[in-house]
C-alpha cells in the first residue's frame, strides 16, 4: 500500500470524527453532512499540502473549521441588505421594536430599571455592546483591558438572564 492510499484511508477513517464536529459547529444534520464532504474533497485536493508527521486530525479540523467560516460569512453577505435608493428610503422607514405594544413598551422599563441598578463598570460596557460597539472599540474607549470588557460584558447578560427569566 503507498502514501496515496494510506492518505485516502486516514481520511476515510476520521470521517466519524468529522461528523461531530460539524454537527457541533452547524447544528444541523443535513448541513453537517455537506460540510464533511466539502471538508473531505479540500482535504483530498489538497494532498500535497499535508506534511507526514503533522496531525492529520487536526490538520482536518482546521479545514473544516475554515470552510464552515468562510460559508458563514458567504451567507452573511448574501443576506446583508444594501440600501441603493437615492435618499436612503429603506434605511429611514421606522422598525418595529416591539416597544410600541404595552407589553413591550413594559419589559423594555423593567429591563432598563434593571440594567441602571446594574454598577456603572458591568452597565456601561454592556450597553455600548448592545449599541453595537465591537470588543475593541469599548476597550479602547472606556481604557479597560479587552479580556475585562468580555468578562463584564458577559457576566452581566448572564445576570440579567437569571433576573428576567420569566420573558423567556
Amino acid at each position: 500500500m503507498n502514501g496515496k492510499d494510506t492518505f485516502k484511508s486516514s481520511v476515510i477513517g476520521i470521517q466519524g470524527n468529522l461528523y461531530s464536529f460539524a454537527l457541533k459547529l452547524t447544528l444541523n444534520e443535513e448541513e453537517a453532512h455537506d460540510l464533511v464532504q466539502d471538508t473531505m474533497l479540500k482535504a483530498l485536493d489538497n494532498e500535497s499540502k499535508f506534511v507526514d508527521n503533522d496531525n492529520f486530525g487536526g490538520w482536518m479540523m482546521t479545514i473544516m473549521r475554515n470552510i464552515f467560516i468562510n460559508n458563514y460569512r458567504k451567507r452573511t453577505r448574501e443576506n446583508t441588505v444594501v440600501d441603493a435608493t437615492e435618499d436612503l428610503y429603506h434605511l429611514n422607514l421606522s422598525q418595529d421594536s416591539g416597544v410600541q405594544t404595552p407589553d413591550g413598551a413594559f419589559a423594555a422599563a423593567e429591563i432598563s430599571a434593571i440594567l441602571n441598578g446594574f454598577p456603572a463598570d458591568y452597565r456601561r460596557p454592556f450597553s455600548m455592546h448592545i449599541a453595537g460597539y465591537k470588543y475593541e472599540e469599548i476597550s479602547e474607549r472606556l481604557k479597560m483591558p479587552l479580556g475585562t470588557v468580555k468578562s463584564r460584558i458577559f457576566f452581566t447578560r448572564k445576570r440579567l438572564r437569571d433576573l428576567l427569566k420569566d420573558y423567556r
